[in-house]
């Protein structure tokens, strides 16, 4: 289990508790206490009082039903309480940088050297597609070079463990090499000195603004960035699928609906500026 997947548990745990003391004036419940209005409850909690999207809401229900799952199992409880009960997504839309976006960023100056330096990390995941764990823990062993001289990240996902193969673009390496001696770099022995994801967030929301870009940046957006912009020159999604450690292509399939859209909402921008003269 990653860190990410740790976090998101204990939050979960956290906002059981609030609950609890909110609705039942307790800190604790026996499982079988757990019933279909309970759960029902604490999804709206999730959305109203810490104001949880609908995907986010879901996934902290999800965790507890899979806790709820395992009290069944265990003969802790003889009711599922989520009995009849449907989490739905909610469709939302991917982010990404376009070419011209990712070469503002990349040719972007910053004085301030932390700027500078989640600026390099985010064009490094945009040219590799690592995700922020990933990157995070990227070590020089995880770097190869085949008997043509060409350079590959070797590296089984954090999250999924899925091996990615992944070429090492000389831009890319040429950022790593601006940090292999850093502290960081040194003293952990990682190729980049990745700061947390919260901080690298917020730093990014600077740079987006310095580099005039109207979009909100995360770690992952970069991710993004490197499948739709592979797919936009010509990559197949078998061979991204591969790079991102994707298990199931349906999850790269993903990205081609983001180009198609963007192609659509720019040719409507498009046919609504030279639309047919009456």
């Amino acid at each position: 289990m990653v860190l990410g997947t740790v976090l998101r548990y204990e939050r979960t745990e956290r906002y059981l508790g609030e609950f609890m003391k909110k609705k039942y004036n307790v800190e604790d419940m026996p499982f079988r206490s757990i019933d279909n209005e309970f759960v029902r409850d604490f999804f709206l909690f999730l959305k109203i009082d810490k104001k949880a999207e609908q995907n986010t809401a879901n996934k902290y229900c999800k965790n507890l039903k899979k806790i709820v799952r395992l009290a069944l199992d265990n003969g802790w409880m003889d009711v599922n309480p989520f009995q009849g009960i449907k989490f739905t997504a909610k469709n939302t839309t991917r982010e990404f940088l376009t070419e011209k976006e990712l070469t503002a960023l990349i040719n972007k100056e910053f004085k301030i050297d932390r700027l500078a330096q989640v600026r390099d990390i985010f064009v490094f995941c945009s040219l590799t597609g690592l995700a922020f764990s990933d990157v995070a823990a990227l070590k020089p062993e995880h770097i190869t070079v085949d008997d043509e001289g060409n350079y590959w990240i070797h590296k089984a996902r954090q999250k999924t463990k899925n091996m990615c193969s992944i070429p090492y673009l000389e831009s890319a390496r040429a950022i790593a090499d601006k940090y292999r001696e850093h502290p960081t770099c040194v003293t952990k022995g990682v190729v980049l000195p990745v700061l947390s994801n919260q901080k690298m967030n917020s730093y990014l929301t600077e740079i987006a603004d310095a580099c005039g870009i109207k979009k909100t940046l995360t770690t992952h957006i970069a991710r993004h960035s490197f499948a739709c912009l592979a797919l936009a020159n010509g990559v197949s999604m078998e061979v991204i699928a591969k790079m991102l450690g994707h298990s199931d292509i349906k999850t790269t399939k993903i990205y081609a609906k983001v180009i198609d859209r963007s192609i659509a909402e720019q040719m409507g921008t498009l046919a609504s500026k030279f639309g047919s003269q009456k």
